[in-house]
């Protein structure tokens, strides 16, 4: 079995974002950066997954420009084998990137795709839901345990009412929670064996797939600032500020 994992890379999230003065997006130049932390997730259990036994092969994939090289080789620091980078500098979006993915796993013809469920700068959780859609295969998203049997995947969901098993036929994509696994260290000998493993560099343009922007944002705010909070004197007081000003009863 090959897996292959779409990974991202991000500002890192113990950094503070800051939202750019012409309002254009955020500031990402000299700041650290990293793999999304749900890629990270995916990264670590497909790695389980062929500890385990149950894959041969773990390839990873970014999309982004030659610096998307570091956050390649951390995840084959982690123990995937290879990697592709689709070098672009141009803006992305998620059906975009869906298309661009979608033409790497034809020729990479893997048994299952595990992503993150979403990237933390901004939040579209769409990408894997229009990956699977484009290929026509099943898809079991949110993931939070995941089994493999055969030619057939369990995955545990988390929905708002609980859990939700689903049992998927494989090829299937599957995007991971935050409780699928807790990432492992990486260790310094397996970041310098990773500088020697394959890493295959193509362009966009020879995948043959239209990903230009549909999308236009026009404007990046930051959220407003709370507003300190007033002491009452009684829960008649109380009730009546809930009521009259915050009309939230």
């Amino acid at each position: 079995m090959k897996i292959l994992v779409p990974i991202k890379r991000v500002v890192d999230p113990n950094i503070r974002v800051r939202v750019k003065s012409d309002q254009t997006g955020v500031e990402t130049a000299n700041l650290k950066m990293a793999i999304n932390p749900f890629c990270e997730i995916a990264v670590e259990e497909a790695v389980r997954l062929q500890e385990a036994g149950k894959a041969k092969e773990v390839v990873l994939v970014t999309i982004g420009g030659s610096q998307c090289q570091d956050v390649l080789r951390t995840g084959m620091a982690m123990g995937a084998d290879r990697a592709i980078l689709i070098e672009t500098d141009a803006a992305l979006q998620p059906l975009g990137i869906a298309k661009l993915l979608k033409a790497v796993i034809e020729k990479e013809a893997p048994n299952l795709v595990i992503t993150g469920k979403q990237a933390i700068d901004d939040d579209n959780n769409q990408t894997s839901q229009m990956l699977a859609a484009l290929l026509g295969w099943p898809q079991g998203t949110f993931a939070s345990k995941l089994e493999l049997n055969g030619d057939h995947a369990v995955v545990t969901r988390e929905i708002d009412g609980g859990l939700e098993t689903l049992k998927l036929r494989l090829p299937a994509v599957i995007s991971t929670d935050l409780r699928l696994n807790e990432p492992r260290y990486v260790k310094l000998p397996n970041i310098m064996k990773a500088k020697k493993k394959p890493l295959d560099v193509i362009k966009p343009e020879t995948l043959g797939v239209d990903f230009a922007p549909r999308l236009k944002s026009l404007k990046v705010e930051e959220p407003a600032k709370r507003k300190a909070g007033i002491k009452v004197a009684n829960v008649a007081e109380l009730v009546a500020k809930l009521k009259n000003e915050a009309k939230v009863i």
